[in-house]
């Protein structure tokens, strides 16, 4: 992906935040590093304190052997109310990456990517809107790479090391996954959002068969009956009924 502006810090709290902070610093008048903001900033963190996931939850990521970074672009292109499609674009890239080393990749609504349902990695995504139309995106990403051990209580995470038992090259990993963004993001450019959605579609964890769920009302059983361009998620119960819900509002139940 051409015209991209890298930062390398060896530690940060978020950098999702670290961006942000430079976009206060851009507003407020203050000087700003060079390249900001025509096409693409990159901020690659070695290690995080602070790393944030979906509803507030912390990323867990031990020093030097993850994946730890945040893009910042400016789809303009994209309607506010399509924005999900720029969470689309890193799911299916970050899949298509970690492809090359493992099998049985899927994204996991929303954005989540699992691997034989363990979570290897979660992107945050936090548009800014201007005019009608988005002028900032800030996409986290985290990818558990080369970690081993994993000591917070999240229920399943894995790592490309223990799913190969071969030590991975972070970089590889983090230039295949910007490099596939570059190219849906093109698409999204052209036009061309039906290919993102369809790919997302077809990568999609528990896109066949029912699967237990649960909501404000309990457990339940239903199937994906598809994913809406604003990014609410349709289940069909077993009555035929189609319940259409935000991210927040039902979660997938795994097998202990």
């Amino acid at each position: 992906m051409e015209n991209v502006y890298r930062i390398n810090l060896p530690v940060a709290d978020s950098t999702n935040l670290f961006v942000r902070e430079m976009l206060e610093e851009q507003r407020s008048g203050q000087v700003v590093s060079p390249g900001i903001l025509p096409g693409f900033t990159l901020v690659v963190a070695d290690y995080q304190t602070a790393g944030r996931g979906q509803q507030g939850n912390f990323w867990e990521s031990e020093r030097g052997k993850n994946l730890t970074f945040s893009l910042l672009c400016h789809p303009d292109f994209v309607k506010p109310s399509h924005q999900f499609l720029l969470s689309q674009c890193m799911a299916i890239s970050v899949r298509e990456a970690l492809l090359r080393y493992v099998a049985g990749v899927e994204v996991k609504w929303p954005n989540d990517i699992y691997v034989n349902d363990k979570k290897i990695s979660g992107t945050l995504i936090e548009c800014d809107l201007q005019g009608g139309k988005i002028s900032n995106c800030i996409i986290g990403v985290g990818v558990n790479v080369n970690q081993e051990l994993f000591r917070s209580n999240a229920p399943n995470p894995v790592s490309l090391k223990q799913l190969t038992s071969v030590q991975v090259e972070r970089e590889e990993v983090l230039s295949a996954i910007v490099s596939r963004f570059g190219h849906y993001y093109e698409l999204l450019r052209e036009g061309k959002a039906c290919e993102v959605r369809q790919m997302y579609m077809d990568a999609l964890y528990r896109r066949v068969g029912r699967h237990r769920y649960a909501d404000i009302r309990g457990e339940f059983m239903a199937e994906i009956a598809g994913v809406e361009p604003t990014g609410h998620i349709l289940l069909r119960f077993d009555d035929g009924n189609v319940v259409r819900y935000e991210f927040k509002e039902v979660r997938f139940v795994l097998d202990s």
